[in-house]
């Protein structure tokens, strides 16, 4: 973001500008970190030294100072990522090669690929072209909770067939031109990475983010292949416990999830903005805006045709794979060969790749997007995400992951099916908020299997407890890649993710633990 100048007594966070009181308590909670993060670190070291392998001691020991940085703001978050990647190195606890590796995981070109799309969406008002035909929906009208409510079931529709980022990379630019468009903020008043300050004073803004990040990952729960999770648990349940969990079994059980958890979503979302979040718009001045928008957009323009055209391609190569496992069987060569020859983040980049072959005038050889517009993007948060996956890699690779596991399992002392549902839920839902949620379903799904069977209680509903509950990572940027998204817009200061994500993890402990408790039975599982 370009800086700007502010009021005496303010400072920009991104694009929030801060009162007095909020100034001061951002400034002591950011000092706050510079001793909290190396007293977290000795004291970690210190506790772990005789329980965790030398690595491991010095990984648990990196991660709380990386934690409490993160919270407190101290340094920039990706800066701290990178701080957590090199002091792994600087201990010993992996080398280089591997430390780094995850800064090029294909889910980083997926960052890379959807953030060039939707640069180029911004750049020639394609989002707002989508934002202004979900606003001019009849039952829509200028009601913000219906806007909110609306843009999230289309987002959850979307996340039941592709990834959860995938889902997320689409709409946050719709997402962007909605609030432009509520706002009534032409291109004239952005910043060169499409966002408009005017923003910064909107508690919509970050409440249409939050939709768009957890609404996605609340989608992924439908269906089998909305989520890895998901598949991951399948699979697990199938090799481990013998029981074949079929698609419609599956959505069986995630749709009515879903339906409760996005309701409780929407709800969570309108009481934790402040009320010019449920504000409505005057109707005849909506209405008109809207038409003098529609009417100085003009007729489609050749950038905006070839956007679409990449953006269409990404969408149908995305969910593809899902119709070919759907319509075909999951074991069908052609199921197996899309899934395999087109992953997301490739996707990303062919789409990304279009938009500088396109031309947009021949004559003068000008193409979709160029080389300068398209590095615009948010490099801070891919960054961020990679740093993220990097600790979390390490988690495992260190046996730090499968000791916090088998700890906090054994200090509950859960011998009960529902006792030790609730327990699976429970840490699920705590690992994915440090790692990513395929990771925490692969640590946590065997060993909670492992106590069942040993307890000799049925293993698939804490399993599937296990499963359903490592989608439910919201409260940091780092814990899913959807959050790293939307944080990158600059529009979700960490304190307001991380209080709406606190409120959203217990919401959906209750929900997947009760739904475990009706829906298994139903199904013969307990």
């Amino acid at each position: 973001m370009d800086e700007i100048d502010l009021p005496r007594g303010k400072e920009q966070t991104g694009l929030e500008v801060l009162s007095k009181t909020e100034e001061r308590f951002d400034h002591l909670r950011r000092r706050a970190g510079l001793y909290a993060a190396p007293l977290a670190f000795g004291i970690v070291l210190w506790l772990t030294r005789d329980r965790l392998t030398p690595g491991g001691n010095y990984l648990s020991a990196v991660l709380a100072c990386v934690l409490v940085l993160w919270m407190t703001e101290t340094l920039p978050l990706p800066v701290t990522a990178m701080l957590g990647a090199c002091l792994c190195i600087v201990f010993g606890v992996a080398d280089a090669r591997k430390v780094f590796a995850p800064f090029a995981d294909p889910i980083i070109f997926l960052f890379i690929g959807g953030f060039i799309v939707a640069r180029a969406m911004t750049l020639h008002h394609l989002d707002r072209r989508f934002a202004l035909a979900i606003l001019s929906l009849r039952w829509v009208g200028g009601n913000r909770a219906r806007i909110l409510g609306a843009f999230g079931i289309v987002t959850v529709i979307i996340s039941m067939w592709v990834s959860n980022s995938a889902a997320t990379a689409m709409m946050m630019p719709i997402a962007m031109g909605i609030l432009h468009a509520l706002r009534g903020i032409r291109q004239s008043d952005r910043d060169p990475s499409g966002i408009s300050l005017k923003l910064q004073d909107d508690p919509f803004s970050t409440g249409i983010m939050l939709m768009t990040a957890f609404s996605a990952s609340v989608g992924g729960i439908c269906t089998p292949i909305g989520t890895p999770p998901n598949l991951i648990g399948i699979g697990l349940i199938n090799t481990l416990v013998g029981v074949e969990i079929n698609f419609f079994q599956w959505m069986a059980i995630g749709i009515p999830l879903c339906i409760i958890m996005y309701g409780v979503l929407f709800v969570l979302l309108c009481l934790l903005q402040n009320k010019k979040t449920q504000k409505n718009t005057d109707m005849l001045q909506f209405t008109q805006y809207l038409q003098a928008e529609g009417e100085s957009l003009g007729r489609w323009t050749r950038g905006q045709i070839n956007t679409l055209i990449a953006f269409g391609v990404a969408v149908a190569l995305w969910i593809t794979p899902g119709l070919l496992a759907i319509t075909l069987g999951s074991d069908h060569k052609c199921a197996k060969f899309a899934n395999e020859n087109f992953p997301e983040g490739m996707v990303a980049l062919i789409a990304a790749s279009i938009l500088f072959l396109l031309p947009t005038d021949n004559k003068q050889g000008k193409f979709t997007i160029t080389w300068r517009e398209a590095v615009q993007i948010d490099w801070g948060t891919i960054l961020l995400m990679g740093g993220g996956m990097s600790l979390g890699g390490l988690m495992f690779s260190t046996g730090v992951a499968e000791a916090l596991g088998k700890s906090v399992t054994n200090l509950m002392g859960a011998q009960s099916l529902w006792g030790l549902t609730a327990i699976s839920i429970a840490l699920a839902i705590v690992m994915s908020e440090m790692t990513s949620n395929a990771a925490s379903a692969n640590m946590i799904i065997p060993i909670v299997i492992t106590l069942a069977k040993s307890a000799g209680i049925n293993p698939i509903p804490p399993a599937l407890g296990a499963c359903l509950g490592a989608s439910y990572g919201f409260m940091l940027p780092v814990s899913t890649p959807p959050n790293a998204i939307v944080y990158g817009t600059g529009l979700v200061p960490i304190p307001k993710m991380v209080r709406a994500g606190f409120f959203f993890d217990l919401c959906g402990f209750v929900i997947i633990w009760l739904g475990m408790r009706l829906l298994c039975p139903l199904m013969g599982w307990e």
